[in-house]
């Protein structure tokens, strides 16, 4: 097990937990539901997100064989069938407002084994859930093409027009009622919604009209696959013509080495509506150039052109220097989609270099660290709050719109906030423009705890701006609110002398601060002043309006004081 782990760790995986299927079951619900289990040991390996070929047992053993350089890498062929003896996949126009896109290929003489057979179940339900995007990019349908005689159709038809018996069910259903029959399905109702309300419903016939299947919910059950299957026909439909044919591809290259001929792949002829034929798989196989200094110096080694090709092969990219040394040549085959860039190339580099043997280095740039001004601001004043004996609050930067405008008596065009677009839950649909709510809000849910409440927050607010290059602005601002039985303007009036106090600001209009008396519609009419400091207004101290309160839910009067503290910087 551990040397295991070792090379899964090396190969760039991570051997997440060695388990069985009795130990899974009593983790979850105990140990009586286990009884009867299996106790066969399972390994739960963790794959990246963009290596598909590694998400069966059939292409993990193959790379970690390549890898431990104990087989090559096989090379996978396409044979195209004799004019007039291939399988073809007629597309018609009609698909093309629902799910446009179709590809195929054909598995000949294959030996499928209990095992096998759900590994190929299981590899289809993975690529379903990941690249597919849970079936909505491609589904994927796999068919015993001895029960069934091509041309095949892809089509669109009305739902009541389709009719035929779906995968292990004993009698024929409308498509209509397919869906009301798997609305409670566990497993399939996820991926209703992806046709439901379409006027048509895409579907595979054969050319004596049986339904293969209904993309994406479902297979008809006289094509289903046993382990007697020879021969399997599989097709890929799709909104997204790339990841269909590289789903097919990753499917054909895991399962063909069960072929008579190994790793070979029948092709099929797919015809479009406007007469184009395509053949496919794809199975491309192409060649891109690296340097072997771009690998070296990415990577902070310095191997020979010569070793990095060998590194390179052992990550199935079969790599050989050309040019006397000054190229390395890496053949991509059809299972690494994931090699996008020449930075793909040099990552399998140096996973199979082993990060563990990159030597450590200090970096050439000479830099030393400091804390943003601002925040070392924000720091020093929140001890000062603290001292003067209020207590922190840290609230959600995103607020209902009622918060920022209805309960402040403002409208919300005023507060000029940065709405959320699409927003889960009404809680947090813009980002707050001032930090009263949130304190508002804390005393609020508060209110057992004794008097007086007197809380601040230092945090960002937000609002849009047209002169900044995504549009909006953030301000660092100080909110102190106090709760008790009478207003307590003077406290609050007495906190901001003593910030301006730490702040070294004198009470005076040159160069120091000032108060005068303002109007707010959050605020008691004649209880509310305006904070000039550093010729400018940075904010507003009052006695918090009546209405204010109450729709907040509190009971007793308040007074706050918010300001920018950006100018003090």
């Amino acid at each position: 097990d551990e040397e295991f782990d070792e090379l899964c760790f090396e190969f760039g995986l991570e051997l997440d937990e060695i388990t069985s299927e009795k130990d899974i079951i009593s983790k979850e619900k105990g140990e009586e539901k286990a009884k009867g289990a299996s106790d066969v040991v399972l390994y739960k390996i963790d794959v990246p997100a963009n290596r598909y070929d590694l998400l069966c047992l059939e292409g993990l053993v193959r790379g970690l064989q390549v890898f431990k350089e104990r087989i090559n890498l096989p090379r996978f062929e396409k044979i195209i069938p004799a004019e007039g003896e291939g399988q073809r996949l007629i597309i018609t126009e009609q698909t093309a407002q629902i799910r446009p896109h179709a590809v195929a290929a054909v598995l000949r003489n294959i030996t499928f084994t209990k095992d096998r057979y759900d590994s190929f179940i299981d590899l289809q339900e993975k690529l379903h859930q990941n690249i597919c995007r849970k079936r909505a990019l491609v589904a994927i349908g796999t068919h015993d093409l001895d029960t069934i005689t091509g041309p095949f159709t892809f089509t669109a038809k009305a739902p009541s027009e389709i009719k035929f018996k779906p995968l292990n069910q004993s009698q024929e259903y409308t498509a209509s009622q397919i869906m009301d029959l798997y609305r409670t399905d566990s497993h399939l109702r996820h991926y209703l919604h992806l046709i439901e309300n379409k006027p048509r419903y895409p579907v595979i016939y054969d050319s004596n009209g049986v339904v293969l299947s209904m993309p994406p919910i479902i297979n008809g059950d006289h094509t289903k696959i046993s382990l007697n299957t020879r021969n399997v026909f599989i097709e890929c439909t799709g909104t997204d013509i790339t990841k269909a044919k590289i789903v097919l591809d990753i499917i054909v290259t895991m399962f063909s080495e069960y072929c008579e001929k190994p790793f070979t792949v029948e092709a099929v002829e797919v015809v479009y509506p406007n007469g184009k034929t395509h053949i496919s798989p794809e199975l491309a196989y192409r060649t891109e150039k690296v340097k072997p200094e771009y690998i070296n110096k990415k990577v902070g080694i310095s191997e020979t052109a010569s070793s990095l090709a060998k590194l390179l092969t052992r990550m199935c990219l079969k790599s050989h220097v050309t040019g006397n040394g000054s190229h390395i040549e890496v053949e991509i085959p059809p299972t690494r989609a994931d090699i996008i860039h020449a930075c793909d190339i040099v990552e399998d580099a140096a996973i199979a270099y082993g990060y563990n043997n990159i030597q450590m280095v200090i970096p050439k740039t000479y830099t030393i660290a400091n804390q943003l001004p601002l925040n070392k601001l924000a720091e020093l004043l929140r001890l000062d709050l603290a001292a003067a004996g209020f207590t922190e609050a840290l609230t959600f930067a995103l607020c209902s719109q009622e918060d920022i405008a209805d309960k402040l008596g403002m409208d919300i065009s005023a507060t000029n906030a940065v709405r959320i677009a699409n927003p889960k839950t009404a809680e947090f649909q813009v980002a707050r423009t001032t930090l009263l709510p949130g304190l508002l809000k804390t005393i609020a849910a508060n209110r057992k705890m004794p008097l007086p409440l007197k809380l601040f927050e230092i945090s960002d607010i937000v609002v849009k701006d047209p002169n900044t290059d995504v549009g909006a602005r953030n301000y660092r601002h100080l909110c102190a609110i106090y709760y008790n039985k009478s207003p307590g303007f003077e406290i609050i009036h007495g906190l901001l002398d003593r910030v301006m106090q730490v702040l070294e600001v004198p009470p005076n209009e040159e160069n120091g601060y000032t108060i005068k008396a303002a109007e707010g519609t959050a605020f008691f009419p004649g209880r509310c002043a305006e904070v000039f400091a550093k010729g400018q207004s940075i904010g507003k101290l009052g006695v918090v309006h009546p209405d204010v309160i109450t729709k907040f839910e509190l009971t007793m009067p308040c007074s706050v004081l918010e300001i920018n503290i950006e100018p003090f910087v």
